[in-house]
């Protein structure tokens, strides 16, 4: 009997880029075909949640199938540990080759460049986040400068890679992007793209009324905290407040649009060259991003927080081979998910330090894992300089979300000094999906209030995170505890 063949792996990440910014999923601002491509060819994921929206964490949650406080990458300066185990090397020990190209961005130093690679040449430079225009890269052999656009040439880079294996072996390589990360610099033959008026998002004017505090702190403000190198041109004079901060809004997603077309135009190449080569159905093909991202929702730009723009990733995935076309996944998944679910689909064991789930049966109709009943959220990197954004964590279900604003760095380097009072926030996301109604002191949810809270101590405790001092033990919990005891 002849051994199924295992599938090559490409995943596709990008930086900031916002689900509600692709046309599978019902994007009002623009169009990305060649990713919807893979939604009508596998699945599209509606409910993929990033477990800490920030950029350098989230990318070490997905590498390590781990949550930040078990990979040690809880905020932007806080390098990883590239020697802990993870699907990489994994993928490695099972024969394959493995490649990883464009932004690492956990480090460029010894000792945090990528390891379990065949191959790696990374972007460094600009904070680790790279140059949209003739990027500096590092690799083994060392620094260099590549001419061009960065989106060309991570796509350049891997393709290139691939086609220089011999062997039948098969390969993994990660296709890691910049854009559409900030200060969102496009390609010139994208600059007629998006000229006319950009709608604005139902939320634009959230006056933050029932919010706590620690979200209103946040200085994330379109209409005040874009500067001249986001915008690349003053805003005419004479404008009101209103219509300069519109001003601002078009400027901000012309830009950011402007770079997700270029993304798109490379996922395209992609999945044309994995066709030409006739490997496509036997390719696990992934599109995703490190989060969320704010498109003027709220009022804001960036990401951090756990409202739903920040923490939701847009993730499509084909593998025609074992997984049938236009599906749409409804159930919770998360960042920390994707190392066992590839791990899964290559027949390679996972390590046991993972966590998370695979939902590789989910698609295959083979079996699955049972279902995440809610996910786990923490944001570390409190009163960054910059954003301002407190630090928090939550417990999300498919219908409620709560979130405990705990204001404290815990000792993180870089973070703020200030330490403000804890601050509650619960949402029910059936009756209010955007989030405006912040129904924590609502004396109707005051049980499923307390319920939640149980259910995120619980959830912090199975994967080993502790509660903030200041966070109080559930009193449902003590009352639940007593009941058994009686």
């Amino acid at each position: 009997m002849e051994t199924p063949r295992r599938p090559n792996i490409v995943i596709i990440l990008t930086d900031d880029h916002a689900a509600h910014a692709i046309s599978a999923y019902g994007s009002v601002v623009n169009e990305t075909p060649r990713i919807d491509e893979i939604a009508r060819e596998g699945v599209r994921f509606d409910n993929c949640f990033a477990t800490n929206a920030l950029c350098s964490p989230s990318r070490a949650s997905i590498l390590t199938g781990t949550y930040s406080h078990v990979n040690g990458v809880s905020t932007l300066v806080t390098p990883i540990d590239a020697s802990q185990p993870t699907f990489i090397s994994q993928l490695k020990e099972a024969g394959y080759r493995t490649a990883m190209v464009g932004k690492w961005h956990m480090g460029e130093h010894e000792g945090n460049t990528p390891e379990g690679f065949d191959y790696w040449d990374i972007l460094i430079g600009h904070d680790g986040q790279g140059e949209y225009w003739d990027p500096l890269f590092l690799s083994a052999e060392g620094e260099r400068i590549a001419e061009g656009y960065a989106t060309d040439i991570i796509t350049d880079l891997s393709l290139d890679w691939v086609e220089s294996l011999g062997g039948d072996d098969p390969w993994c390589v990660l296709i890691w992007h910049k854009a559409p990360h900030r200060p969102w610099e496009p390609h010139p033959k994208h600059a007629d793209l998006f000229t006319d008026p950009i709608p604005l998002p139902s939320t634009w004017e959230d006056d933050y009324a029932t919010r706590t505090s620690s979200a209103r702190r946040a200085a994330m403000r379109i209409a005040e905290h874009l500067n001249a190198e986001d915008l690349k041109q003053s805003p005419p004079e004479g404008l009101s407040y209103e219509a300069e901060a519109l001003w601002k809004y078009q400027r901000y997603m012309e830009d950011y649009l402007r770079c997700v077309a270029s993304v798109d135009e490379n996922v395209g190449r992609v999945i044309d060259w994995l066709r030409e080569r006739g490997e496509f159905d036997d390719t696990v093909l992934m599109y995703s991003s490190d989060q969320g991202f704010f498109l003027g929702d709220h009022g804001w730009f960036d990401k951090r927080f756990m409202y739903e723009e920040s923490l939701r990733m847009p993730l499509v995935l084909s593998y025609p081979r074992a997984v049938p076309p236009n599906q749409v996944h409804s159930g919770i998944v998360t960042n920390v998910d994707f190392a066992q679910t590839v791990l899964e689909f290559a027949g390679t064991g996972n390590h046991p330090r993972m966590q998370g789930r695979s939902f590789a049966g989910d698609l295959t109709g083979g079996p699955a894992q049972p279902v995440a009943e809610g996910m786990y959220y923490r944001y570390w990197e409190h009163d960054d300089v910059f954003h301002r954004a407190p630090a928090h964590y939550g417990w999300r279900t498919d219908r409620y979300k709560l979130i405990y604003f705990y204001n404290d760095g815990m000792g993180i380097p870089g973070t703020g000094v200030f330490t403000y009072p804890g601050e509650w926030e619960l949402y029910d996301l059936e009756a209010d999906p955007e989030e405006l109604h912040n129904v924590y002191f609502d004396s109707a949810y005051a049980r499923i209030r307390e319920e939640l809270k149980v259910q995120m101590w619980m959830e912090q405790e199975r994967l080993g995170d502790r509660p903030h001092p200041s966070q109080p033990r559930p009193q449902l919990l003590e009352e639940l505890a007593a009941g058994r005891e009686r």
